[in-house]
């Protein structure tokens, strides 16, 4: 079964967050390069990782290339040759993950290639603000580098995820368009709350803009409070007949100084919120930052049930 194929069916399980999984694997991801510094010596932890999130349930694993974009790399004083390396070694441990598993359990799985906003190069939290202003053509400038090598892996998709602003994903569903027109995207935006984006877009307005790209498959939001959930897929609902996907955070706040995650001492149902949300039209989801196995085990669960 092919990826569209599964989310029309019943829809998928995604991971959970990286940088949590990392962090418990001992990874020091306070940089700025965020969970991207794993791929310099700790490859076979982002491999435990994928691996783990596959035997929690997961369907849908995110490459770790979210913060590996070549400018990050390049300014930690990393050779462009070097860059591409580890990005395209990103992509391949989270495909290598997959085929092992599906050696062992029979499950196939797919493998998203993500592209994180410019904002999340700043390393300062602008990607739950999406208050920086590049043009078109220097945005392209940003994400080409990093894009080519990870369409060059073949991932089963693409994920332009955690995105504040709409300009920026235009740009890149634009790109894409003229250029390889063929394999899937997702789109997930980040909020300032459940009807507005990062950069004070409305939910709806962006939605609308998504729907004229006939490869998008799926549009959602994630890094956001599971709170937000359910009144933002709601408004998604209302506006395209694609599919949602959602993966939020545990409702923690981040703080970009430390660049740490503030504790959250309120534990969240995602066994029964997964139930909610799916039911509401979400038939992707995951969990994102502070998320770990016990999550996507739940949602799993929840998804067995349905």
């Amino acid at each position: 079964m092919d990826l569209i194929k599964a989310v029309h069916n019943k829809g998928l399980v995604v991971d959970g967050a990286m940088s949590t999984a990392l962090e418990k694997l001992g990874v020091n991801t306070q940089n700025n390069l965020w969970t991207a510094i794993a791929l310099v010596n700790d490859l076979e932890k982002v491999y435990q990782v994928h691996w783990d999130y596959f035997q929690a349930g997961a369907q849908l694993t995110i490459t770790n290339t979210y913060q590996a974009n070549v400018q990050g790399f390049l300014k930690a004083g990393y050779s462009q040759q070097q860059a591409q390396q580890f990005i395209a070694q990103a992509v391949q441990i989270a495909k290598q993950a997959r085929s092992d598993y599906e050696k062992k359990t029979g499950r196939h799985n797919f493998v998203a290639g993500t592209i994180g906003s410019y904002g999340a190069y700043l390393a300062d939290g602008s990607e739950y603000r999406g208050d920086y202003h590049l043009t078109t053509q220097e945005l392209l400038d940003f994400h080409l580098p990093r894009l080519q090598v990870i369409l060059k892996q073949e991932p089963d998709c693409l994920a332009i995820e955690t995105q504040p602003q709409l300009l920026e994903t235009q740009t890149l569903l634009n790109w894409m368009q003229n250029n390889n027109s063929t394999l899937p995207i997702y789109v997930s935006f980040t909020l300032r709350d459940p009807q507005t984006l990062s950069d004070g877009t409305t939910l709806a307005q962006a939605v609308e803009v998504i729907n004229q790209y006939p490869q998008v498959f799926a549009v959602g939001v994630n890094c956001i409070a599971p709170a937000w959930v359910l009144p933002a897929v709601q408004q998604i609902h209302l506006q395209t007949t694609k599919e949602i996907i959602v993966y939020p955070n545990s409702g923690s706040s981040y703080d970009p100084q430390s660049k740490t995650w503030q504790p959250l001492s309120e534990k969240i149902d995602f066994y029964s919120l997964a139930k909610t949300w799916y039911h509401a039209g979400a038939h992707l989801i995951g969990g994102c930052c502070t998320t770990g196995v016990k999550e996507i085990q739940a949602i799993a669960q929840a998804f067995e049930e349905l």
